[in-house]
């Protein structure tokens, strides 16, 4: 297996990984993200994330997205959007490998922690978290506004 830093001509499989997570936490209709968007987000002239990939004989099995997160309380942070290893693959450390290699780039990087969100009832992701020790909060509900709800505003 070998680890590495996600490349733009990575994007279709990246996007077909996040597809099968959507699938698995019951919201495939949530994944609106065009192909370029995500490439022009992740490779343009302004790049907003980095991912690292996981891969096997040429084909990636799992990779590690993240984006940089201000916090007004901690300041700097690394925001974890997807650690995604595909079903097949699991249970071999690719998880472990990614999640490592996140750690690394965090202190590296300088960062004053890392944060990410995982729901309640996916009890394998909670268990993995847990072997880190990490802190799994409760009492935090997400809000969002979608694209569709921002351009029917008029302010």
């Amino acid at each position: 297996m070998i680890l590495r830093i996600a490349k733009k001509e990575d994007c279709p499989r990246l996007l077909e990984l996040v597809n099968e997570l959507a699938l698995y936490e019951k919201a495939p209709e949530e994944v609106t993200v065009r192909l370029e968007e995500f490439e022009d987000a992740g490779f343009g002239e302004k790049p907003v994330w980095k991912a690292f990939v996981v891969e096997e004989d040429g084909i990636i099995l799992g990779f590690a997205l993240y984006y940089i997160r201000y916090s007004t309380w901690k300041g700097c942070r690394m925001y974890l959007e997807d650690l995604i290893v595909t079903e097949a693959a699991r249970g071999k450390g690719i998880g472990k490998l990614l999640f490592d290699r996140l750690i690394a780039e965090a202190k590296e990087l300088g960062f004053n922690g890392m944060t990410w969100q995982v729901l309640d009832w996916n009890e394998p992701a909670l268990n993995f978290y847990r072997k880190y020790e990490a802190n799994i909060e409760a009492g935090w509900l997400n809000g969002s506004l979608s694209k569709e709800q921002l351009l029917q505003m008029e302010l």
